[in-house]
């Protein structure tokens, strides 16, 4: 196999890996989270009080 050839061959598959991880990372940022974003403590107000 030539060094060209061989060269190639690597930008290629290091291309395809970078889009694979890419589209990981995204993937994994766009997940639900695993529990729901409750408050911990709420307070009780009246209707007009602020």
């Amino acid at each position: 196999m030539s060094r060209l050839l061989a060269a190639a061959l690597t930008v290629v598959a290091a291309a395809a890996l970078a889009v694979g991880a890419a589209f990981g990372a995204v993937a994994l940022l766009e997940a639900p989270p695993d529990q729901p974003n409750t408050p911990l403590v709420t307070y009780e107000t009246n209707g007009g009080e602020r």
